[in-house]
């Protein structure tokens, strides 16, 4: 795990995305499809624009899947993901081969786990877009984290503090509106990128770099895990490394 501080979010997005650029482009050298992790938030914000204002990126070549979806709102909902990413990323990627979209609001949510599940376990993952929570959570694994399971994605519980990070960051009005699930990537799916980008900007986030680099991996500290990957570079800038 390798640390880099950036003056600012926005020196922090652009950096994460060149990252991400290059490693697309090297991947797409090699093979005809990359396939790539790609994760929502405001952490994500800087990321994915200057991502898509990056010139020469293969985009028919590149396959995405998102990493978590709240259980039970809609895609035209304002917090949804996928609303996020259409908006965000796909209508901005010009000529993405395809993205595969998680729906929270299936009628058979354990049907929607197996078909993400058959999809994505066909797929050798080339690179991960991702952030860590204020409560250390990685995409939607809130501790105490399922850090063993190898299943690709799984329905999880939104603790508080996850619940309250999505008020603070204004996607929902209150607590009570804030879904408890979401489909989410386990962690173990994570972690078979072959390189992983963590945005992490923000002095909300201090705490959980501080957890990150600090404490023993364990449920209760989920990205902790993030140390023993062999290719995983976290973005920070002044605010969110302040307590190191």
């Amino acid at each position: 795990m390798n640390f880099t501080t950036y003056e600012n979010e926005q020196a922090l997005g652009q950096a994460a995305a060149k990252l991400a650029a290059e490693a697309i482009r090297n991947a797409a050298k090699t093979k005809d499809k990359v396939t790539i992790l790609v994760a929502t938030g405001a952490s994500q914000f800087g990321t994915l624009k200057y991502l898509t204002e990056q010139e020469n990126i293969p985009w028919e070549q590149v396959e995405a899947f998102h990493l978590d979806e709240y259980v039970g709102i809609s895609e035209e909902h304002p917090a949804s993901f996928r609303k996020y990413l259409n908006e965000r990323f796909v209508a901005k990627a010009k000529g993405l081969k395809k993205m595969t979209l998680v729906n929270g609001d299936a009628d058979d949510l354990d049907k929607e786990v197996e078909r993400l599940n058959a999809l994505i376990a066909r797929e050798e993952i080339d690179l991960c877009l991702a952030g860590i929570g204020e409560n250390g959570h990685l995409a939607f694994n809130d501790p105490p984290a399922n850090l063993t399971t190898t299943q690709p994605y799984i329905i999880v519980e939104l603790d508080q503090g996850c619940r309250q990070q999505q008020c603070n960051e204004g996607w929902f009005d209150t607590l009570e509106d804030v879904p408890t699930k979401a489909i989410s990537m386990s962690i173990q799916q994570i972690l078979k990128s072959k390189k992983i980008v963590l945005s992490v900007p923000g002095t909300r986030k201090a705490q959980a770099v501080k957890n990150t680099v600090n404490e023993e991996v364990s449920p209760e500290f989920p990205s902790a895990i993030m140390r023993t990957h062999a290719d995983c570079e976290v973005l920070l800038d002044k605010e969110s490394a302040r307590l190191l």
